[in-house]
């Protein structure tokens, strides 16, 4: 425990603290003697980064139970199956660096319900870089984190049912099987079709920058 505690740069009162929180996980025993781990000296590094950046030992130590409880990352990315988003791998102070404040136990639940986030060791894996820089530009906007999720939540029902109708037509009226040229259709009519529905919801509401005057 002590050298463990010298590692960390924490003194041993304040490890014995973490343990009785359940920040830490117990050590392995051989006997009388506490074994700790590479893993151990992470999660105490992880709860000295989380503090400094302003969470609360109540927090760190519901992101902690979530963190522990998490879906592995393997379950997240499935079993090699081809995709064109790139995974990203984050520390836990590197997450909170993207949310802030909006790094929660209930949001970091939530994401990994839908398959945004994966836990492999010490570290969290997000499944694509493009949804984590929009969700965490959104969250800079001022749209909190768990709107957003509640977004992506609806945004994924409407995208399975574009992917099940784009299979469809394609496979039952050509001969296309290459994946390739299917993702290639099918961004080319969805983008089009998502621009000119925001232009229609735009010229609607007005422009946000002058109030009250329609857009041309």
């Amino acid at each position: 425990m002590e050298e463990l505690a010298e590692e960390a740069g924490i003194t041993v009162r304040t490890l014995r603290f973490y343990r009785e929180r359940g920040l830490i996980q117990p050590p392995r025993r051989e006997g009388r003697i506490a074994w700790y781990d590479d893993h151990h000296l992470a999660r105490l590094r992880t709860i000295t980064g989380l503090l400094e950046r302003g969470h609360t030992l109540n927090g760190i130590a519901d992101l902690a139970a979530t963190f522990d409880s998490g879906r592995d990352v393997a379950e997240v990315l499935g079993l090699g199956e081809p995709s064109e988003e790139t995974p990203v791998r984050l520390t836990p102070e590197q997450l909170a660096d993207y949310f802030q404040d909006q790094a929660t136990a209930e949001n970091l639940a939530a994401s990994m319900e839908l398959g945004y986030l994966g836990i492999d060791g010490d570290e969290i894996v997000h499944i694509s870089r493009r949804l984590l820089d929009a969700s965490s530009e959104l969250v800079r906007a001022g749209v909190p984190l768990d709107a957003v999720l509640s977004s992506g939540s609806q945004v994924r029902e409407h995208a399975d049912a574009l992917a099940d109708l784009f299979v469809r037509v394609l496979r039952t009226h050509t001969a296309a099987s290459d994946p390739g040229q299917l993702r290639t259709l099918a961004h080319a009519v969805v983008d089009a079709e998502l621009s000119m529905a925001l232009d229609r919801r735009l010229r609607e509401d007005g422009d946000p920058d002058e109030p009250g005057r329609p857009r041309p």
